[in-house]
C-alpha cells in the first residue's frame, strides 16, 4: 500500500490577480509587537506559570513549588511575563503576589487551550 504524501500545497495554475481590499491595515510596529507577545508564549514553563496564576494569585514560593521548579527559575521567568505585561504584581508586605494582568491573558491561554484540544 503506497501512499503518496503530498509535500506542498496545491497551487493554482492561472495567473489571476484579485484586487481584495483588507478590513484594517496593521502597522509593522503593531505586528513586531504581536510577534514578541507568542514569542513569549512559545515557551512551555512561561505557559505552566501563567496556567497556575489562571486561577489564583500566588507568590513565587507557591508556584515553584507547585511547578517543582526554583524560585530563582521562576523569578526569571515572571520578570519576562512582567515585561510583555502578562502578569502583574502586588506587595503585602515583605510578599509579592503575582496574577494574570488582565482577562486578555486568560482568554488567550483559553483559547489556545480550546484549539489544541479540538
Amino acid at each position: 500500500m503506497n501512499k503518496k504524501i503530498e509535500t506542498e500545497a496545491p497551487v493554482c495554475g492561472v495567473h489571476h490577480e484579485h484586487h481584495i481590499r483588507l478590513s484594517s491595515q496593521i502597522s509593522d510596529d503593531n505586528l513586531h509587537h504581536l510577534a514578541d507577545l507568542f514569542k513569549v508564549f512559545g515557551d512551555p514553563t512561561r505557559l505552566r506559570i501563567l496556567h497556575a496564576l489562571s486561577g489564583q494569585e500566588l507568590c513565587v514560593c507557591d508556584i515553584a513549588g507547585a511547578l517543582g521548579m526554583t524560585q530563582s527559575a521562576i523569578s526569571h521567568q515572571l520578570r519576562v511575563l512582567k515585561q510583555s505585561q502578562l502578569v502583574k504584581f502586588r506587595r503585602d508586605g515583605k510578599a509579592i503576589y503575582y496574577s494574570l494582568a488582565d482577562a486578555h491573558v486568560h482568554t488567550i491561554l483559553a483559547q489556545g487551550l480550546e484549539h489544541v484540544t479540538e
